[in-house]
Parts: C-alpha cells; structure tokens; sequence
C-alpha cells in the first residue's frame, strides 16, 4: 500500500499520530469514567480534557459537547421535534436538498413533518425560498450543513442563521465535513446544534458529537438508560475514541492555519492539471468552497470505470459520498443543482488532506492524462484492459 495514493479523504482520514498515541494510552486504562474511584477519575479527565478541546474548536465549552458514536447519530439526535425555539416548540423540519442522507431521512420527525430547500445552480441554499419555507407554517428547525462532502461548497451559514432568527425558528449544521478544515465558531454561525466526526479530521471511526447551544436544554436522549453525558446520551463512553477525537481535533486546529493555504494551493494545482482535458467541469467552481474537495467531469465518462481505473493506478478516488451502499449511483446533490444526468454519471471526487503532497497531486494529474485518452474516445466499456 505504500506506493498508492489516497486521494478520498472526505470519505474517512488517515489516523493522525497524535490521535494512534492518545488511544494507545487510553487503552491502558482500567475505570469506567463514571466510575468515582481512582481508576475511574483518571478515566473521566482524559475524557474531558477530549471535550474541552473539541468545544474549543467550535467556540463553546465543554458541557455543550455531547458525545456519539459517529456522526449520523449526531445528526439523528440533533433532528428532534418538540425542541423550544423562541417562536415555540418546532413542529416541523427542514433540510436542504443537498444534506447529508442522514438529514434528509428527518431524523425523528414524521415524513410529512420534513420540507426540503432548494439550491442554486452552485448547490447554494435558495435563501429566498427558505425565507418564504419559515413563514408558511409553524416554527421549524432547520438543518443546512457547512459544507458539502461531495461539492465542497460552503453555504451561507450566518445569513441562514438571519432568516432562522427573524422567522424564531433554531438551526442545525452538519459541520462534518467542515470541523478542521476552515474555522468554525458556534455563536458566529449563529447555530443552535452543530455535529461533527473524529474520522474526517484523522481521529478513529465511529466516534462523533453533537455540540449544543447556550439555551437549548431540552433535547430528549436517543439512548435512554444511565446519566452519561448528562442524561442526553446513555451508554459506557468510548473512551478510547474519545480520546483519539480529542488528539486529532487538537492537532487540527493547531495546523489549520497552516493547512488552509497549503491544501487549497494543491487543490489550485490539481484542478489546472485536470482542466487540461478539454471539456472537463468542476462543480460549483465559482462558489465558496472547501479547500481539500474537487468534484468534476468530463463528456462522456462513467464515473464507476473512472474510479475503478484510478485504482488500478492505485490511486484511491469516489464517485461522491462513501455512506450508502458502496455502489457508484447519480447523486442527489447534483440532482438537486438541476445536472443532467449524463453529466452527474460521470462525476469523481478528488478530496485531499494535511499529508497530501505536490508529487501526489501530480501523479494524479498524469493518471488522468492517461486514463482520460480511453474514457473519452467512448471506450468505457474497455478502459480496464487498455489502462
């Protein structure tokens, strides 16, 4: 596996050292960190000194921070009707068309309770149509994530957060894709519930947080049982995820400033290889973007011989979000931006990350040289043999 490259981190991370060296160390230890012994006590501190730091990543203190075990169920959590807004308790659900698809699912709202918001040829909300959504019915919770994992794109989250206020509603982000990667801060959002996951910034899987506003306690608990996490989340703590999600935040927020730059340079780089190819389109390039994500295609390619055939460069691609099935399908992103289909079959993501290299960046470029001479003389169906 050392002379592949893996160019699909908004799928999952490589584990961070910090993060391998902080569950080594929690492995060692025997208490419960609900226990009130020693052993349990020295438990409870590293699990704190966790959610201090991911608390500090967003702007808030640790007592805010709930933990899951991952992200969909931080979503799911989040997704709560009965919830007090300032309007009143939220009756309704709205999500944006683009969400992830544990969003769209409603959480625990009924079907009929869940709306969708539109977006913009750029996979930008429609704050127009969300504006009129809040004030055709009763106070709602809306959902619109920072960042999307298959276009990158960043969405307005503080002027979302306006409309939200004015109609007395409360927000959710999904800041999964974002935490890490750009600057986040609860209260500039203007955010009321914001989730994120240890393995999309180099912590482990299945391990993530739902992270609460000022003011909002009356979250009713998925898990019900015994008072961990403050009564909102039942269950023995992962301890040694945890511990890795705390390490990992730590050390991606100690390199964000400069990972920003450097990441979003090599992005700049791959996508003026690629775009060599003529006719070749990158999604929501004139939009607001993360720096590490490209989604892009060219006439005529099939997205599942294009990732396949990076493979066999070994080099590790995907077709859009890794949370289904694992089978390449049209995205429900691209729908939503009004993509033909044509054009949404033949779409690759390329997401980079903190090792990400220039060589790397390059070695990608010339796979795609080659690889593009077949998939775009129609020959899909043969690009295996000839690549």
């Amino acid at each position: 596996m050392a002379d592949r490259v893996f160019f699909d981190w908004n799928a999952t991370t490589p584990l961070r050292p910090e993060a391998r060296a902080a569950m080594l160390a929690a492995m060692d230890l025997v208490g419960n960190p609900s226990s009130v012994h020693a052993e349990g006590r020295k438990a409870r501190r590293l699990m704190e000194d966790a959610r201090e730091v991911i608390a500090r990543g967003l702007g808030t203190t640790a007592r805010r921070v709930v933990f899951t075990a991952g992200g969909t169920e931080a979503n799911v959590l989040a997704l709560s009707p009965g919830l007090k807004a300032p309007g009143g308790a939220v009756e309704r659900l709205l999500v944006s068309a683009v969400e992830h698809a544990s969003v769209l699912a409603g959480g625990r709202f009924a079907a009929g309770a869940v709306q969708t918001v539109p977006v913009g040829a750029s996979g930008v909300v429609v704050l127009e149509r969300l504006e009129a959504l809040l004030a055709s019915g009763p106070p709602a919770l809306i959902s619109v994530m920072a960042a999307n994992n298959e276009t990158g794109v960043l969405q307005p989250i503080s002027e979302v957060a306006e409309l939200v206020r004015q109609a007395g509603g409360l927000l959710h982000v999904d800041a999964i894709q974002a935490f890490g990667k750009i600057p986040l801060d609860i209260k500039r959002m203007g955010a009321d519930l914001v989730t994120v996951s240890a393995h999309k910034i180099g912590g482990p899987k299945g391990v993530g947080a739902l992270v609460i506003g000022t003011g909002l306690d009356d979250l009713v608990p998925l898990l019900r049982g015994g008072g961990q996490e403050r009564g909102r989340r039942a269950g023995t703590e992962n301890l040694t995820g945890i511990a890795g999600f705390g390490a990992a935040a730590g050390a991606a927020m100690a390199a964000l400033e400069v990972d920003l730059p450097r990441v979003t340079a090599l992005r700049e780089r791959l996508e003026a290889g690629l775009c060599q190819t003529r006719g070749l389109t990158v999604f929501s390039s004139a939009a607001a973007r993360l720096p590490n994500t490209t989604l892009f295609t060219a006439p005529g390619m099939k997205a599942e011989t294009a990732v396949i055939g990076f493979d066999l460069a070994g080099i590790a691609v995907s077709s859009g979000s890794a949370c289904s099935s694992g089978k390449v399908q049209p995205s429900h992103v691209l729908e939503a931006m009004g993509v033909g289909s044509a054009a949404a079959q033949g779409a690759v993501r390329l997401s980079l990350g903190w090792s990400t290299t220039e060589a790397e960046v390059d070695r990608v470029v010339e796979a795609w040289r080659k690889l593009s001479l077949t998939l775009l003389k129609g020959g899909n169906e043969t690009v295996l043999e000839r690549f």
